[in-house]
């Protein structure tokens, strides 16, 4: 499986990101720049944590008006799957592939450490190594992760099974209903403020975040590799 690590000015997990496929997965990975406008070629998508664009105007919003972001949209709507981290899935609900936004943190404080996170749905492409509640360690840090969403939006996530993470037992930034990732509607988008990136190898801290990245290519094995 091959996955592109998209790169905009001001990114900084990009390395991180592709540290975690090529070293801890053993995946192909290239880094794609923002100005690049396919990604042909790549099966999965990797939208990294930073400071896109000094996260002038909105978090996310100048990344969005980037060229790389047309072929995301499209390389999203054929059902592969798109990971955005952090800025990235800031990035993601300012491109309108995942709903709701992220303000800032109720504390109105920069927050980095490791929180407790809660598989609230172990079906999808990115948790199927979980276990149905089980409790990971991820590491966060964002100063703008509170997600939120009107109330509509809000019964829509918890109908679909659209809620894949939930903070266990300290939401650190005011997020709505605990919300720590979700996942679009057709379930090949997931966004998230914690960064599985960050766990995925014991000697720094833990791997609870590497079977998000082998949930990621055992679905697409499953439907391509082994058919």
């Amino acid at each position: 499986m091959k996955f592109a690590v998209l790169v905009f000015p001001g990114s900084n997990c990009d390395i991180d990101m592709y540290h975690a496929i090529k070293d801890e997965l053993g995946e192909e990975v290239e880094y794609v720049w923002h100005t690049e406008t396919s990604l042909e070629g790549f099966d999965g998508a990797l939208v990294p944590g930073g400071f896109s664009y000094g996260d002038y105007l909105r978090c996310g919003a100048m990344a969005n008006q980037s060229n790389i972001m047309t072929a995301l949209k499209e390389f999203a709507a054929q059902g592969k799957p798109v990971l955005g981290v952090c800025n990235g899935f800031q990035i993601l609900t300012e491109a309108g592939l995942l709903p709701g936004a992220l303000l800032r943190n109720k504390n109105l404080k920069f927050m980095c450490r490791t929180v407790q996170l809660k598989v609230e749905n172990n079906n999808t492409l990115f948790t199927n190594e979980y276990e149905a509640n089980e409790v990971i360690n991820i590491p966060i840090a964002h100063g703008e992760g509170n997600y939120y969403c009107d109330e509509e939006t809000l019964a829509k996530l918890k109908a679909n099974n659209q809620i894949a993470f939930t903070y266990s037992n300290d939401n650190p930034n005011g997020s709505l209903a605990d919300i720590a990732g979700i996942v679009n509607e057709q379930g090949n988008v997931l966004g998230m403020m914690p960064h599985p990136e960050r766990a995925a190898n014991e000697i720094v801290g833990g791997a609870d975040g590497l079977k998000l990245f082998k949930s990621i290519v055992k679905q697409w094995g499953e439907q391509h590799v082994n058919k």
